[in-house]
């Protein structure tokens, strides 16, 4: 009995080490993405308006996310780069749609608040939008390393 809980716990562990090891590199990716996607939102907000700056920086960030991720949280996936971009793509409409909705909203009710203010409500935005992300290039991946 010893040894078929000994040999379970041991099969778990490199499971378990791999989770930890993608949330760790989520979270610092996810957090630097959020940062990166508002910096660079708040700067192209200056010269235009807010739905273009919102693609703009929604459209770099994705595409540094994706590859962040597949290099530094999935790495050693079998995903192709083309796959995890198009994945991403995908989402990258999704997400538009959620971003753009938010400042749109806010400046509905708030017609002349300040860039820096538009950042602040785009904020959890972006950060639900790297969660999504994450979440759904984990299933491409880990359906990939299963089959």
């Amino acid at each position: 009995m010893r040894r078929l809980s000994a040999r379970c716990s041991a099969s778990t562990r490199p499971g378990r080490a791999a989770l930890t090891r993608e949330v760790f590199w989520f979270v610092v990716i996810g957090v630097a993405s959020t940062v990166a996607q508002a910096l660079l939102y708040w700067v192209l907000r200056h010269w235009s308006p807010p739905i273009l700056a919102n693609f703009v920086s929604l459209l770099v960030v994705t595409v540094l996310n994706t590859e962040a991720n597949r290099r530094l949280t999935f790495r050693g996936s079998a995903v192709r780069v083309l796959q995890a971009h198009l994945a991403a793509g995908g989402l990258f409409v999704l997400a538009y749609l959620v971003t753009s909705g938010a400042v749109l909203l806010f400046r509905h009710y708030r017609p002349t608040a300040s860039p820096a203010a538009e950042t602040l409500v785009l904020a959890p935005s972006f950060a639900l939008v790297t969660v999504v992300r994450f979440t759904v290039l984990r299933m491409v991946v880990f359906r990939r390393r299963h089959r």
